[in-house]
């Protein structure tokens, strides 16, 4: 699991005592372990490389899910494009706009969040779902895809389940996860946001902290369709 989006729904008490957080609470907590965790995803690296490499200097970009805005923000950023971060947490944010001043992060929810009229060139999405309800993570995938220019790209990640409200330890903390399987992620981006599907790789990482449970990872690189396409 990674950077998740869900403040709306509050830590709900449990028998043992331990509490099922939302994601703002939960990565205010976490703080700058994620980035310590997760900062060096080889896959997630390569994708930013891969959509770099396609982007005109000075693109608009939107990083869903920014977190400490590290690698992601920061290395879109230092490639000289116009980068906006959106994170529900607090800490996440702060930690972001001390690290990457040359990026611009505001705080806020995915379902919420009202892009620039002239949409983005690329959206970095790894990740950014996994707290909200399969419903909302549709209609969110589905606004984002709206975002994109014609020919805009879309770089992706989730864990590829067929899970409904479970509850998971993840980095000490208590927390409710939703996600879809491989085929039905995949399925999303093409028949109900329309996108191309360009690229999609399955793959390990165990995050470094004492303990780490090995996850796998879903990652894709979609497009919108060029205008007369």
């Amino acid at each position: 699991m990674s950077e998740t989006h869900e403040e709306r729904t509050p830590a709900a008490g449990r028998g043992d005592g331990e509490a099922v957080l939302g994601a703002a609470e939960l990565f205010d907590g976490v703080g700058i372990d994620y980035e310590r965790a997760f900062g060096r995803l080889p896959a997630q690296l390569a994708a930013v490389e891969w959509l770099d490499g396609r982007l005109a200097r000075g693109s608009r970009v939107l990083d869903a899910g920014s977190g400490t805005g590290r690698p992601v923000a920061a290395l879109l950023a230092a490639a000289g494009h116009e980068v906006t971060g959106v994170d529900v947490s607090r800490t996440m944010v702060e930690l972001a706009r001390a690290q990457v001043p040359g990026a611009r992060f505001e705080r806020g929810d995915l379902r919420d969040h009202t892009p620039p009229e002239e949409g983005y060139h690329a959206i970095c999405a790894f990740f950014p779902l996994l707290m909200m309800e399969r419903k909302e993570q549709v209609a969110t995938v589905r606004r984002m895809a709206s975002w994109l220019v014609p020919g805009g790209l879309l770089v992706s990640a989730t864990v590829p389940a067929d899970v409904e409200g479970l509850e998971i330890t993840w980095m000490g903390r208590r927390a409710r996860v939703s996600s879809f399987s491989a085929e039905a992620y995949l399925g999303l981006l093409r028949k109900e946001c329309g996108l191309e599907v360009l690229h999609h790789e399955l793959s390990v990482f165990r995050p470094d902290v004492p303990g780490g449970e090995p996850e796998e990872h879903l990652f894709c690189y979609a497009r919108r369709a060029p205008e007369g396409g």
